[in-house]
């Protein structure tokens, strides 16, 4: 196989957007019927820098017919299977995808890049929608050739190594930028991951200038890591004759047989170890749609209310959101129960003047049903260990928080890797200006009976929600909520209400009924826009 990767003059200059896409055009003139794969670069029709997402899609409106056609005339006249990179305009927005064409110029498959960058999704407004839901790695099998795909951004996961190795790609297409890293760094990251998942990696990117040191570096690198071409600022074209058969292994530790690298990693691997990942994380807080509906103390089928049981139940059953309340023992642990249940269980002394040890020796199922005996009070760490990222947790904190208890709250969060999946609820000043204080990058929600209330302590503590009891409140309220900038939390204690208030458009329902109005929240999301 013959393979030719390009590497055009990029321009950081707007004006300069023609000269840049008649340079792309005469490099895919000078691919000839020698080559069997051309791959260009990320965003071919967007060949110059756009700051504005104005220019971005007058760029994009401007080139892409003529790229298109172009790929396709080269792929039929150069009987080359070829890679190109553009936006395509798709139903919800623009997405920035690679596009696979094969000998006779038929379009034969699309990439839609996973990991947009910030400046993607805040500034050029590209859809990114479909990148934070469970997806296999892409593989599209051309001529028996199976080709995996990353793009630009996408570089940086080293995470997703791993697992994209196990569907065992035989070339990784990189369409790329990638303009502020140098060519050492560029080349060190390709050789990993062509090492890591035993497969040739064709990566295309631009020159920033001629003898520049950062971008660049387009490149062809064998499963072994070994580099056959590299382009490093120099414009033009990398040519490199493969055998895409020839794969790397490599012994699977001292006098055991040969094995392909990742292979042998993954006879050892302890995934609990590493980040959460997988098909069962759901979005981030900034990231989840609303409406919402948080799910909060009722037993569910005899399950006892604030149990591990329970929060596996209501997650299982699709609320977006658990309350925890969290109340801190004397000896400083935070635990997750009704401090009303522990003073109907054990006597008159409040949470926070027993010790955790004290708590534990309770069986906090007993009561509901005999199936449930010997559960004990859940800590934050027992749900954080079974259920962090699985839904959004509000952190209600119920007991004044001092500084070492608020710190291990945090460490916790840190601990299990959830702080874009919580976000905390206080009432009280005191707990409200320590969070300001001390967890200032994590969300903060305003807690009150009433409304006004509610929004005045959220100017005052810079809080991004308030939470309010839904009697007494309207949508007139409601406006006023989202008018400021703020989301709303209602707490409504029956199924009219939640109903109600969803159709309202509260932004979350804090409910005792959970299983019953999450059914009712799916047609009102159907029925309704929520931004």
């Amino acid at each position: 196989m013959k393979v030719c990767v390009l590497q055009p003059h990029y321009s950081v200059c707007y004006e300069e957007s023609d000269a840049c896409f008649s340079e792309e055009i005469k490099l895919l003139d000078q691919c000839d019927d020698s080559m069997d794969v051309i791959v260009c670069p990320e965003m071919c029709d967007v060949p110059a820098l756009c700051v504005t997402k104005e220019r971005f899609e007058a760029s994009a409106n401007r080139y892409h017919a003529a790229m298109m056609q172009k790929a396709i005339e080269t792929a039929k006249r150069c009987n080359a299977v070829l890679f190109i990179n553009g936006c395509d305009f798709c139903a919800d927005g623009i997405r920035n995808t690679t596009f696979v064409f094969d000998r006779k110029g038929c379009l034969v498959g699309k990439y839609y890049k996973q990991h947009l960058t910030p400046g993607e999704v805040d500034k050029r407004k590209l859809d990114s929608a479909y990148s934070f839901a469970f997806e296999e790695p892409v593989m599209i099998e051309v001529e028996g050739v199976r080709y995996g795909f990353l793009t630009c951004y996408d570089f940086y996961f080293y995470e997703a190594f791993s697992n994209f190795a196990r569907y065992r790609p035989d070339v990784i297409i990189g369409c790329s930028h990638q303009r502020s890293d140098s060519h050492e760094a560029l080349e060190l990251m390709t050789r990993f991951l062509a090492y890591n998942t035993n497969a040739y990696v064709f990566r295309s990117s631009v020159s920033m200038e001629e003898h520049s040191g950062i971008g660049g570096a387009s490149m062809i690198v064998a499963p072994d890591g070994t580099v056959l071409e590299h382009l490093r600022s120099r414009v033009g074209m990398a040519v490199a004759d493969i055998d895409v058969s020839k794969k790397f292994y490599k012994p699977a530790g001292f006098g055991n047989p040969d094995t392909a690298h990742w292979e042998y990693i993954e006879r050892g691997r302890r995934p609990w170890k590493y980040r959460p990942a997988g098909s069962a994380i759901v979005c981030h807080d900034a990231r989840m749609d609303f409406p919402r509906v948080c799910a909060r103390k009722e037993a569910v089928g005899g399950i006892p209310s604030d149990s591990m049981p329970y929060f596996g139940t209501v997650i299982a059953m699709g609320a977006e959101e658990i309350e925890l309340n969290l109340w801190q023992t004397k000896d400083g642990a935070p635990v997750c129960a009704s401090d009303s249940a522990v003073k109907k269980h054990l006597g008159d002394q409040a949470t926070s003047e027993r010790s955790y040890g004290e708590l534990s020796e309770y069986d906090w199922g007993v009561d509901c049903d005999p199936s449930y005996h010997g559960l004990s009070i859940p800590t934050l760490e027992d749900v954080l260990q079974k259920f962090s990222c699985h839904a959004v947790m509000n952190l209600h904190l119920k007991t004044c928080a001092d500084e070492a208890y608020l710190k291990e709250i945090l460490r916790l969060i840190h601990k299990y890797d959830c702080e874009k999946h919580v976000y905390f609820t206080a009432e009280d000043g005191d707990t409200l200006a320590l969070l300001q204080k001390d967890a200032s990058s994590l969300r903060r929600c305003c807690s009150a009976k009433t409304p006004i209330k509610a929004l005045a302590s959220a100017s005052v503590w810079n809080c991004s929600r308030v939470a309010f009891e839904a009697i007494g409140a309207d949508s007139q309220v409601l406006k006023t909520v989202h008018e400021r900038g703020l989301r709303c939390n209602v707490i409504c204690h029956s199924r009219e209400e939640a109903e109600k208030w969803l159709e309202l458009g509260a932004d979350t329902v804090i409910t005792d009924v959970c299983p019953r109005i999450l059914q009712i929240k799916e047609t009102i999301k159907k029925e309704k826009k929520y931004v």
